[in-house]
């Protein structure tokens, strides 16, 4: 399991920190599963696709955009493994680390920073590994499913003050934040891939996810079972278990009423632990990544569309 705090945050602290995001990119081969490792020639080394973050860059972000500059495939995104710190010169580097899939084929152009990408069986990949910490991530990746599909549950963005709000509660709509998130949430929502979007049937949750259901190109259904003031706590349960087992990457839009009772209720149907605060602030949300052999959650975390208000959880 990564090192975390009581909340959530990872455990390195302190301002001289260095952040960077990564994965282990594996694929099926002729002979089984291959994960792909990247030479640096500047450092002639051995590891895992990965790099740090721009700054202002939100971790997720960081993760798809430094393993295609550095393996040129697009990723996506699977369950959450150990975040892995260690020194360099003097500072502390922290890498959050995915396991992905490449969801493009394109061959690789060498360049300054990798010039060499070999896609090897487990066993081969842990001789070539330069770093004690990368072959024990490997092996975090082989005790568990290298295949998951994501649920994600999403509190809807930011939509003003309730209490100014005069006409029927279900027309409230976005705020300008609320519509700057709700941008926001379309990309790093897609770095788990597309997914079906379903929505409390409110303006604001239905406006949240518009953004990420134009770029999947899927349309949103609504559900009255996760619309507030139209359900409660066991029929949002149960309709939430209807969705993990139509076994389909799903994304559910719905409101801070019903977060905390989904959070639960799914953890428990599934074996997991609860996290101390299942709860969500607006446009904040769940990725549980559900292991289908179970069903089970192989990981779940948690992230806010901004970097500086990134809390994660993470359980394997």
């Amino acid at each position: 399991m990564p090192n975390s705090d009581g909340t959530g945050q990872a455990s390195a602290k302190g301002t001289d920190v260095v952040r960077a995001a990564g994965a282990v990119l594996w694929r099926e081969g002729s002979a089984g599963t291959e994960v792909a490792l990247v030479h640096r020639p500047r450092y002639d080394d051995w590891s895992f696709p990965k790099g740090k973050l721009d700054k202002g860059e939100h971790v997720l972000r960081a993760a798809v955009r430094e393993i295609e500059e550095e393996t040129g495939l697009v990723p996506r995104l699977g369950r959450r493994l150990p975040t892995t710190t260690y020194p360099v010169e003097g500072r502390t580097k922290q890498v959050d680390y995915w396991v992905a899939r490449a969801v493009t084929q394109s061959a690789f152009t060498p360049n300054d920073e990798v010039d060499r990408l070999d896609w090897l069986p487990p066993a081969e990949a842990e001789r070539r590994l330069s770093y004690r910490h990368d072959v024990d991530l490997l092996r975090e990746f082989l005790r568990g499913a290298p295949r998951t599909w994501p649920l994600i549950i999403l509190r809807h963005a930011c939509a003003g003050e309730k209490r100014q709000w005069r006409e029927p509660d279900e027309l409230r709509p976005l705020d300008a934040r609320g519509r700057a998130e709700a941008g926001c949430l379309s990309g790093l929502l897609h770095a788990f891939g597309p997914a079906r979007p379903v929505s409390s049937a409110t303006a604001r949750c239905l406006e949240t996810v518009l953004p990420y259901a134009r770029r999947v190109r899927e349309p949103i259904s609504t559900d009255p079972a996760f619309t507030v003031g139209e359900t409660g706590a066991d029929q949002a349960v149960n309709r939430l278990r209807e969705l993990v087992e139509d076994g389909r990457p799903t994304l559910l839009c719905t409101h801070g009423e019903i977060v905390s009772d989904l959070v639960t209720g799914l953890c428990k149907d599934l074996g997991e632990k609860v996290p101390d605060e299942p709860s969500l602030r607006k446009a904040e949300f769940w990725v549980a990544h559900i292991d289908p052999s179970g069903p089970s959650i192989a990981a779940l975390e948690r992230h806010a569309p901004l970097k500086k208000t990134v809390r994660e959880s993470v359980t394997t």
